[in-house]
């Protein structure tokens, strides 16, 4: 039998009984579709927090108050213990080293916010002059906290968009005097809109300087220090020496967890890059039960067609011929539903991309190609078992049950 007619005669066969290879070819087209869109999901995951990232500034070293017991960073080294403060002059201090090029200490918390009879709860940044730059954020009017002494600091504020447009509406803030806690503050500027990020929505910011913010907290501790460094090579030794600093300051005591925006970076990388496996092989166990509903239906198929192949077989065709037929069926079928699986995970992907246009949705290609030849690979393998008893009917018992 020529190629030509062997895989018309599988596309007739699978033709013929349209209720079961369409049963095929969706059990195929779910288990592909599953690993096209949850790959979508996981890898989308690993992009979204490295473009978070990334965001947040370049040739960055963050300096956290506590030693870190681990090694490596891990997400929890955000809050530890710490037997002595990371203060203001620490920061300073950080200028010397060498490789730094901007250093912008932080303190946070929450304090109220209020104007004109209106009030609300707002999460309060103090830092300095070099936060804009060392975090890449941008004014939409007016500009940033001044420069000057760190431990003083003039009574301005900036506030992020959503701030600005719920308390003043279509009035001017800039000039405008505010309460946020017990102090009154000048607005000087608005921070150009941004949306919410890694957890922190830069839009309900009040940027404040950092020696009113710790006073306004009663805390003498910075909640970190972000430490941008001459270039993308010096950051290793950028942390080094604010490492050693910080060492010197503190009397040899090594109580601060130094880490570098690459390190961070690569961890939740190869977490999130793991989660995308896992998911992907608990969609793949999808296709495998599909492989074996192909085996079940081909099984079947042998019985019902046994007279058909009898009378292939008394026709002249070889045992080898007729595996070759239902391979070239289980093949054809698997392959249809590898095709529609990929069209319906990539259809639910694009549909999860326009729903949360920051979340790049994507599967990886190594992901459809896995998907797509596991798909097929699973319905010739599960194929085999069906075709070789076909094979082995003999003609004249097989057409003796016309």
């Amino acid at each position: 039998m020529r190629a030509p007619d062997l895989f018309r005669f599988a596309r007739d066969a699978a033709t013929g009984n349209p209720l079961r290879s369409s049963l095929l070819v969706l059990a195929m087209s779910i288990g592909v579709g599953a690993v096209v869109v949850l790959t979508a999901l996981g890898d989308g995951a690993r992009r979204y927090v490295v473009n978070e990232f990334s965001s947040i500034g370049t040739n960055l070293v963050i300096v956290l108050p506590g030693r870190s017991q681990t090694g490596g960073f891990n997400p929890g080294n955000s809050i530890t213990n710490t037997p002595r403060d990371l203060t203001v002059d620490d920061a300073q201090a950080m200028l010397r080293a060498s490789a730094v090029r901007r250093v912008a200490p932080m303190t946070v918390g929450t304090s109220e916010i209020s104007f004109g009879g209106k009030l609300r709860e707002v999460f309060v940044v103090g830092a300095t002059a070099e936060f804009i730059d060392v975090r890449r954020l941008s004014l939409a009017q007016g500009r940033f906290l001044p420069t000057g002494d760190w431990r003083r600091g003039a009574s301005e504020a900036v506030i992020g968009a959503k701030i600005r447009d719920e308390l003043f509406g279509s009035e001017p803030a800039l000039g405008q005097l505010v309460r946020v806690g017990d102090r009154r503050f000048r607005i000087v500027g608005v921070m150009a809109a941004t949306g919410q990020g890694l957890g922190q929505n830069t839009d309900e910011l009040v940027i404040v300087p950092v020696a009113l913010a710790q006073a306004m907290f009663n805390s003498n501790t910075l909640f970190r220090i972000l430490v941008e460094a001459n270039s993308r090579e010096a950051i290793e030794r950028a942390k080094t020496q604010v490492a050693e600093i910080v060492k010197q300051r503190h009397e040899g005591e090594e109580d601060v967890t130094v880490i570098t925006q690459d390190a961070v970076l690569a961890t939740f990388d190869r977490l999130l890059g793991a989660l995308t496996l896992a998911v992907a092989g608990i969609a793949a166990i999808s296709l495998a039960v599909a492989g074996i509903l192909v085996m079940n239906v081909m099984l079947v198929s042998v019985t019902q067609r046994t007279a058909e192949i009898g009378l292939l077989k008394a026709l002249g065709a070889t045992g080898a011929t007729i595996r070759r037929a239902f391979l070239a069926e289980a093949a054809m079928l698997s392959l249809a539903g590898a095709v529609l699986g990929y069209l319906i995970g990539q259809t639910a992907a694009f549909l999860l991309r326009q729903m949360y246009p920051a979340f790049p949705a994507y599967a990886p290609d190594w992901a459809v190609l896995a998907g797509l030849g596991t798909a097929l690979v699973t319905g010739i393998l599960f194929g085999v078992l069906p075709a070789r008893r076909a094979a082995r009917l003999d003609p004249v018992e097989s057409l003796a049950k016309r």
